[in-house]
């Protein structure tokens, strides 16, 4: 299956949206609330459990979808920020790992997990 650009992810949520007049409780605030609890939300799957024991659960198709639905639910969120602060969140990703490129070059940062301050 062919995963559509976010700008039609974008539309097609925004469309979703509009028919139940929902935009009226879309503040900025609110999107970026219910990003970091969508976050929590991902991050309890993990509550309790090692690295081996998360990497083995993501092989479990019932783990698998848990983590697939509370991961779409965060990326749509941040589709409703970006829609609703004005910005190309595909861009924005882009030129952050530009940046990022910058901060942490492979001949310091290989292998490593220290800021780029640190390098």
């Amino acid at each position: 299956m062919t995963s559509p650009p976010l700008s039609e992810l974008t539309d097609r949520l925004t469309a979703f949206r509009d028919a139940r007049d929902w935009r009226q409780f879309h503040s900025l605030k609110n999107l970026i609330l219910s990003v970091s609890l969508e976050s929590a939300e991902l991050l309890e799957l993990t509550q309790w459990k090692d690295d081996n024991a998360v990497e083995s659960d993501a092989k479990d198709p019932a783990f698998r979808r848990r983590m697939e639905e509370e991961s779409a639910d965060i990326l749509l969120y941040l589709l409703l920020i970006a829609e609703r602060a004005g910005f190309d969140l595909a861009a924005a990703a882009a030129a952050k790992i530009d940046t990022n490129e910058i901060k942490y070059p492979v001949n310091k940062s290989r292998g490593n997990a220290r800021k780029y301050t640190e390098l």
